[in-house]
C-alpha cells in the first residue's frame, strides 16, 4: 500500500555542476575570442571564404551554447548546440581549408560533448 521512498542520487551533482562550468567557461572565451579583429579570426574566416558576419555568427553561437549549458534545463540543447558547432568546424577545416591535422581538436572537442551530453542524459 505505501511505497519505499528512497533517496535518489541528485541530477545534478558538483562534479556536474564543475563540468558545465568548465565547459561553459571554455565557449564564452573561444566566443569571445571571435570579436576583436586583431586576432588570428579574421583571416581565418576570410579564408572560409563566408566573410566577417560568420566570424561575428560564431562567436555569438559559441557564448549562447556556453551560457545555456550552465543552466540545468537547457544543459542538454547547449552541449547539443556547442558539439554541432565544433563538428562543423572540423569538417570546415578539412573540406574547405584542406587542414586535416587542424581538425583533431575540434574533432574532440565534437567528441567529448557528445559523450557528456549523452552520460547527462542517460542518468
Amino acid at each position: 500500500m505505501f511505497e519505499h521512498a528512497t533517496m535518489a542520487e541528485p541530477r545534478h551533482s558538483l562534479g556536474d555542476w564543475f563540468a558545465r562550468g568548465g565547459i561553459a567557461l571554455a565557449f564564452v572565451v573561444f566566443g569571445w575570442e571571435k570579436f576583436p579583429a586583431d586576432s588570428m579570426w579574421p583571416k581565418f574566416f576570410q579564408d572560409v571564404g563566408l566573410g566577417q558576419w560568420f566570424r561575428y555568427f560564431t562567436g555569438v553561437v559559441e557564448i549562447l551554447g556556453g551560457v545555456l549549458v550552465l543552466i540545468p534545463r537547457t544543459a542538454a540543447a547547449g552541449l547539443a548546440l556547442l558539439a554541432v558547432t565544433m563538428a562543423s568546424a572540423a569538417l570546415i577545416l578539412i573540406f574547405v581549408l584542406g587542414r586535416p591535422g587542424d581538425a583533431v581538436f575540434s574533432g574532440a572537442f565534437f567528441l567529448g560533448l557528445s559523450a557528456f551530453c549523452w552520460t547527462r542524459q542517460n542518468r
